[in-house]
Parts: structure tokens; sequence; C-alpha cells
């Protein structure tokens, strides 16, 4: 039997481990996706740790590197969070030339209480001219309580209004769920 590689990816199953418990029924067996597409944090989240500080044009250097390698999406950084940032998204669109990955602008869903149209972070979300953004909403209800001081309905609304807003504008918009499964095992009706 002659088989492409295309034709062999596409039937390739995973069987689930017979021990792994679920409050909800799974199927028996996973179908491989076609695709993955990698969204990739190096240049906000990966070099926060202790001792890493890139230059603006290392960032630059490792986004051309990420490209060569095909990631999908490629998280830039914070536009307004610190002038290291704001630079990068300032030389970006001259000096950045990817040829398959697509340049993501991070921030955070608008304040508690603000109107989207107002909000400063989605502002300069909107100024870092990336077709794709990513924004942080928190998915813990201690964290939106004790640390945004609001409640779980003003904290579905403030993502809701954001996702809304940056869709409205043409951006392609990603929602991370901040503490999600810290939230859902707490309290899995509000994450």
């Amino acid at each position: 039997m002659n088989m492409s590689a295309e034709s062999v990816a596409a039937d390739v199953v995973v069987p689930l481990r017979d021990h792994i418990v679920h409050d909800h029924p799974l199927p028996r067996v996973l179908e491989m996706p076609a695709a993955v597409d990698i969204y990739d944090t190096t240049l906000r989240d990966g070099s926060q740790q202790e001792g890493l500080s890139l230059t603006v044009d290392d960032k630059l250097r490792v986004a051309e590197q990420l490209d060569h390698l095909g990631v999908a999406y490629i998280e830039g950084g914070w536009p307004g969070a610190n002038p290291k940032d704001e630079e990068f998204f300032a030389r970006a669109p001259t000096e950045l030339h990817l040829a398959t990955s697509t340049l993501v602008a991070f921030g955070s869903t608008r304040r508690p209480g603000a109107r989207a149209e107002g909000d400063e972070t989605l502002r300069q979300l909107l100024e870092a001219g990336t077709s794709a953004v990513c924004i942080v909403a928190k998915a813990w209800d201690y964290h939106v309580t004790q640390a945004l001081r609001t409640d779980l309905d003003e904290a579905v609304r403030m993502a809701a209004d954001s996702v809304d807003f940056l869709h409205r504008a043409g951006l392609r918009v990603f929602l991370d769920a901040e503490h999600f499964f810290d939230g859902y095992r707490a309290n899995p009706s509000s994450a």
C-alpha cells in the first residue's frame, strides 16, 4: 500500500491512558491536528528572568530567528510598559521583516469601571501597529476580588469589552486567561 506522508499524518491517533480519570467524557481516541501554530513569549515573559536584559537590537534579532524557525506568533512585549518595549514597537515596522510570523503586542483588559474606548492600555495596543494583540484577563476569582478589587461580573465585562473593542479595530485578539487552572480549581463556575 502506497501512502503519502500527508495521508499517514492525517490518520495518526493517540490513545488515551486508561488510568486518567476525568469528570467529563473524553473520546477514546484523539486525532492529531493538521497543523499546530506556535505562540512564542520569549521577548516578553521569557525575558523576565533575573539577570537577563535584552536590548532592543537583541529583541529584533531574536524575533528574526523565531521567524526563520517558522513560529506563527511572536509576542514582542507590552507597548507602554517600559521604554524598551516602546522603542521595539516603534522600530519593528521598518527593521523587522517577518516572512512567516505575526508580531503580537501584549497588554491587559480595560480597567474596572472604565470604558474600552478611553483605556490607555488598549490605546497603546492599537498604536503598536501590529495586526494581532494578546490581552491578559484575571481568571481566578481571588485575583479579581483582591488584585482588581472588583466583582466577577465586571471582570467578565472587562474581558468582553476589551476583546470587542480591539476586534472592531480590525485586530486578531488572543485572550490570556491568567491563572485559569488555579481559578478553576478554586471556583470552576467563575474561571
